[in-house]
């Protein structure tokens, strides 16, 4: 590897790490906010998206550069891949987090709104901790670490399934629920989704660990 390349590829990770802390801070925060009823919290995260998506941008042309200029070969390739696939889930799970932070402002808006449903609290530890724990394991190089993360995604897809179920027998049960239970809705299929994109986030470190495409594999014998 020559030096050049080196410090192009150290700049990349730093890159990363940076949009990767601001996009955990942006997940927390959401969550947050849901749990405490904060709109201006919610605020803070829908305007910091802004920040989130420049960030996806330039650290997506710095990796093209490195392409261009460089021409990485074996690990090196691998790791430029990864960190431009990482990056774009990074900018989904930023845009998610905004999404929910936009639904807790509706919530906050009305003077009357239904309580956060069962389920939630358990929807919002799991994907919380898979985001963390993705990140973790690109900065570890930890493949296990990773693997966990994948095979967490199933809880959260299970607790999705059931918070949507009971938010439909609260619309059935009172029209004047169906405004809360439509927000509630749409913030659990964000974190189904944020879920996921952790979920790749960690197969693409499984993929720069063992170098081995393991996307629609893991969980199969």
């Amino acid at each position: 590897m020559t030096k050049h390349l080196r410090h192009h590829l150290e700049q990349l990770e730093r890159q990363l790490l940076h949009l990767a802390g601001d996009v955990e801070e942006a997940v927390r925060r959401s969550i947050k906010a849901l749990l405490e009823r904060r709109m201006g919290l919610a605020e803070r995260v829908i305007e910091g998206d802004v920040e989130i998506d420049r960030q996806e941008v330039e650290l997506e042309e710095d990796c093209l550069k490195a392409l261009a200029l460089h021409q990485p070969v074996a690990s090196d390739l691998r790791f430029v891949a990864a960190c431009l696939k990482i990056d774009n889930d990074l900018e989904r799970i930023g845009d998610l987090a905004a999404n929910i932070a936009k639904r807790v402002v509706h919530l906050c808006s009305r003077s009357r709104s239904l309580d956060i449903p069962s389920g939630f609290a358990d929807m919002l530890e799991i994907t919380a901790r898979m985001v963390k724990e993705s990140i973790d394991s690109f900065v570890r190089g930890d493949a296990v670490l990773a693997r966990r993360v994948c095979e967490a995604d199933d809880q959260v897809d299970r607790c999705n399934g059931r918070i949507i179920e009971r938010l439909l027998e609260r619309m059935h049960e009172d029209d004047a629920n169906i405004d809360d239970a439509m927000d509630y809705i749409s913030i659990s299929k964000a974190l189904e989704r944020i879920a996921d994109h952790a979920t790749n986030v960690a197969e693409d470190v499984m993929y720069l660990v063992d170098g081995e495409i393991v996307r629609h594999q893991v969980g199969k014998a």
